[in-house]
């Protein structure tokens, strides 16, 4: 379904006064960040599949126009343009899972200024959310240190498709949100909740209604007292062994879960239930879970809902959070470079492409027409709105590549080190002769 309307109502303005003076000449915008989230060292790249599937689709019905022949004053002729409008330019990206970092340009959209001018909010959008959930799942997994982290924050995502999408190309092994599972082809993952203990008369009865009705299943155990339910546990998943079915896990979710995890390993393990798991879960997130892993208790895998699913910061440690603040800047206006010159957000002019020298050695951002250095290859490739990106499978690999390649004192969650990224010569010529031609130099 077209859409058109998805943008700020300053890009239609502006589209409307850019009709009006007659300007249209191929532009080029670049997307990118100025900063890591989460007080990081890097990026990973996410959400191009529904950045291309949003330029594919774009466009306006006629009730869209409609609507804005009521509300606004613009000509019949230029709402007769727009609904024709389809982009018709070229975009260059990285590919979805790869590392990237501060002002490298994400996105490179080339086509008639105004196509492009009005595909800024939804590309945002799209970069945004996705490359800031991937970001903070591959540093939940990077805390977790190897242990399997399931993803469950369905109930608190603003966008959960796309959540449960993205933490799964950052390293998230499973989802608990079952219609994504189903879309996205990703393993689905759940235990049980407080309420169905609750419901039932005892603890007892309700472990034993679990083991009945699930041919495999895992125990919830800090509804009442952990120390208690651990032995119920064993008793309950003694008993189901005999009928072929099978205790999974425990589930730990408040309290002190690393000393639960000490005690509950044990009673399983003097029990002979030395394949049942622990897991633990319960408002967790990469600063939470190195400090409960700090001592190394036996916990074999962890739940992450929340921070995951909605990009979360930390407010106690003062890690800001809950977005990435891409932006989608023009470098290229008709036959001149671009640039803005705004302190902090100033802005590189020139088409660009950005080369990753060695295996993370660093990486050099330059003018599209320079030669490549050595040992380098280029970040930015040609991508099609009608192809769409990788499958998922190839992205989530990726991803975990590159990450596992990253250096340990960049990719660490705090106090990352800095990595090199450096500007070529001509690009810094280029922004000194734009500068002067605005009479800044």
């Amino acid at each position: 379904m077209p859409t058109g309307l998805r943008l700020d109502l300053y890009h239609l303005d502006s589209a409307y006064i850019a009709w009006r003076a007659g300007l249209n000449e191929i532009a080029t915008f670049d997307l990118y960040t100025r900063s890591h989230p989460f007080g990081g060292g890097y990026m990973l790249v996410a959400g191009l599949e529904p950045a291309l599937s949003f330029v594919r689709d774009f466009g306006y019905t006629d009730d869209d126009i409609a609507y804005l022949r009521a509300t606004k004053g613009y000509d019949d002729a230029f709402l007769h343009e727009l609904a024709q409008t389809r982009f018709t330019g070229e975009i260059l990206a990285m590919p979805e899972g790869t590392v990237a970092f501060a002002d490298e340009p994400l996105l490179r959209v080339t086509g008639p200024f105004r196509e492009a001018l009005l595909l800024e909010s939804g590309l945002l959008h799209d970069v945004n959310l996705s490359t800031l959930v991937a970001t903070k799942a591959a540093r939940v997994v990077t805390a977790a240190a190897g242990r399997p982290v399931a993803q469950f924050g369905l109930r608190r995502a603003h966008a959960p498709f796309p959540a449960a999408r993205a933490a799964w190309i950052g390293g998230c092994a499973s989802t608990s949100f079952v219609e994504a599972a189903k879309r996205l082809d990703i393993p689905a993952t759940g235990t049980i909740p407080h309420a169905l203990v609750q419901a039932f008369d005892t603890e007892e009865d309700a472990f034993r209604a679990v083991a009945e009705a699930l041919p495999e299943f895992t125990l919830l155990l800090d509804t009442y007292d952990v120390e208690r339910a651990i032995h119920v546990a064993v008793e309950v998943g003694r008993d189901a062994a005999q009928r072929g079915h099978v205790l999974r896990a425990v589930r730990l979710d408040s309290g002190d879960m690393a000393s639960q995890a000490r005690l509950c390993r044990k009673v399983l393990d003097d029990a002979g239930l030395t394949d049942v798991r622990i897991f633990a879960s319960g408002d967790l997130d990469e600063f939470r879970i190195c400090e409960l892993l700090d001592d190394d208790p036996p916990i074999d895998a962890l739940g992450v809902g929340t921070s995951i699913a909605v990009g979360a910061g930390s407010a106690e440690r003062g890690v800001e959070g809950g977005s990435l603040t891409c932006v989608y800047k023009l470098a290229w206006a008709g036959r001149h470079a671009a640039i803005k010159q705004a302190g902090a957000k100033s802005t590189l002019p020139g088409r660009k492409q950005v080369w990753r020298v060695g295996d993370f050695d660093h990486d050099l951002i330059a003018l599209e027409d320079e030669t490549a250095p050595p040992s380098a290859h280029p970040l930015l490739e040609p991508v099609s709105p009608q192809e769409g990106a990788a499958p998922l499978d190839e992205i989530r690999e990726r991803a975990r590549e590159q990450l596992e390649a990253l250096p340990g004192a960049v990719r660490r969650n705090v106090s990352p080190d800095v990595y090199r990224v450096e500007h070529s010569t001509a690009l810094g010529e280029l922004r000194r002769t734009t500068l002067r031609a605005q009479g800044l130099g």
